[in-house]
């Protein structure tokens, strides 16, 4: 018999800290490690987002079939999707959500932000009973945070200064800085938990979290989610996976995902690392123990 890998031993080797957890989709006990602790969910997050715009529409509240016209000035920076572009983006609220969810556009999310309103989605989400969970920001507002508590006057001033041509804050100051910013730690800004997270999934997935039409919508989106390379690798093919991904300047890099065996068992994991910035650690490697991580919980389950 192979010697069980524990999942604690995983994030130390490549000297990371971290929660993970996991549980079936239908029920049952859960198993994992530090599942309570508050993490830092970087674009985690926009599933919750998610859920709130299409429970909203759903219920009326919101029209989904609205275009929402988003200008190239002071548009939230991201590296895929509306973020790149340079002339004006007219796009319907329901489609905001796909781009959200399948390649993580950080415009469509603030744009969905500022729609539903940060108090009505905290609000969802307490009903849903995730009070370790609390959404403090927009995207924009928490990367301009950052950059003012590193010493910069903008996030567009922090991401071009180069210390070989301006002088201080070096590379490795700028990266402790950036590490120890209010906005990433879970006791100030938005925050989640591992267990909340595999609950969340739980609900959507039971169409327990909003009417079934909404549920079916969020499910269908990370299915697609486009970056497939943490946990989706550390299983076979024939496992069909629903996820989200989230990473954020160097520090955190998260997964969650619901894994559908081809027994058709169903399970909700939940696998959040936090780097130090000294730590020399590859985004690949942490990639590779997220992976490892989710397939010892769920290997643990069907134990």
């Amino acid at each position: 018999m192979l010697r069980r890998v524990d999942p604690v031993d995983v994030l130390a080797a490549l000297g990371l800290e971290g929660s993970g957890w996991a549980a079936p989709v239908h029920g049952g006990a859960g198993v994992g490690f530090a599942e309570h602790a508050p993490v830092a969910p970087a674009s985690v997050m926009k599933v919750q987002v998610a859920l709130a715009v299409e429970r909203l529409i759903a219920t009326g509240r919101l029209n989904g079939c609205e275009r929402r016209v988003m200008k190239a000035s002071g548009r939230t920076p991201g590296p895929t999707g509306i973020s790149l572009m340079r002339d004006e983006v007219t796009m319907s609220v329901r489609d905001l959500v796909v781009g959200m969810l399948t390649i993580s556009d950080n415009a469509a999310t603030d744009e969905l932000i500022a729609l539903a309103g940060l108090e009505q989605i905290n609000q969802i989400l307490s009903e849903l009973g995730m009070k370790q969970t609390v959404i403090r920001s927009d995207l924009r507002q928490m990367l301009e945070d950052i950059a003012h508590d590193t010493g910069f006057c903008s996030y567009a001033e922090l991401v071009a200064h180069d210390p070989a041509v301006e002088g201080p804050p070096s590379a490795g100051e700028i990266r402790q800085r950036i590490a120890h910013a209010p906005a990433l730690d879970p006791a100030h800004g938005t925050r989640t938990t591992a267990a909340e997270m595999v609950a969340l999934l739980q609900a959507i997935w039971n169409d327990r979290a909003a009417p079934a039409e909404a549920c079916r919508r969020v499910r269908d989106h990370m299915s697609r989610q486009l970056v497939m390379n943490r946990i989706a690798p550390a299983f076979d093919s024939t496992v069909k996976v629903a996820a989200k991904s989230g990473a954020l300047l160097g520090v955190v890099r998260n997964e969650v995902a619901v894994l559908t065996l081809s027994d058709d068992a169903a399970y909700a994991v939940a696998v959040f690392t936090r780097k130090d910035p000294a730590n020399t650690a590859s985004p690949a490697a942490i990639d590779a123990a997220i992976g490892q991580i989710a397939r010892c919980l769920v290997d643990d389950l069907r134990r």
